[in-house]
């Protein structure tokens, strides 16, 4: 273990089961849809079905799914239930994401040292 390993401060890995909900909310077309829908503002359910050729048993179905994942959340208001995005509704992937970006750019770093520190092949 380096140095930096030891003395850096362990970061609580995210709950597996939240992580692998919201990866699986994003893995289908049609709710990225909804998603890129819902970044320009509130929606209600019909609103949300109206592009997609499913019917609207479906898109509800779909919803579960986005809000299960911590993406959207709903509110209902008489008969209306109205979808939006959750606040960081994406941070943990982009946290996620990030540190293993972090991770495997610190190896490509040591490579880049290690072949810099060598001498090239014509000086040998």
């Amino acid at each position: 273990m380096s140095p930096q390993a030891a003395r850096a401060p362990r970061r609580r890995e995210p709950n597996p089961a939240r992580l692998d909900r919201l990866f699986h909310a994003l893995a289908d077309a049609s709710r990225r849809q909804m998603i890129d829908r819902l970044s320009a503002g509130p929606a209600s359910v019909s609103e949300l079905a109206q592009p997609l050729a499913m019917a609207l048993p479906s898109v509800v179905k779909h919803l579960a799914v986005l809000e299960s994942g911590g993406i959207v959340a709903s509110e209902k208001r008489g008969r209306v239930r109205t979808y939006r995005i959750a606040p960081d509704a994406l941070a943990l992937v982009e946290t996620w994401i990030a540190e293993r970006k972090a991770r495997y750019q610190s190896q490509f770093d040591a490579l880049e040292r290690y072949l810099a520190s060598q001498p090239d092949e014509d000086e040998a």
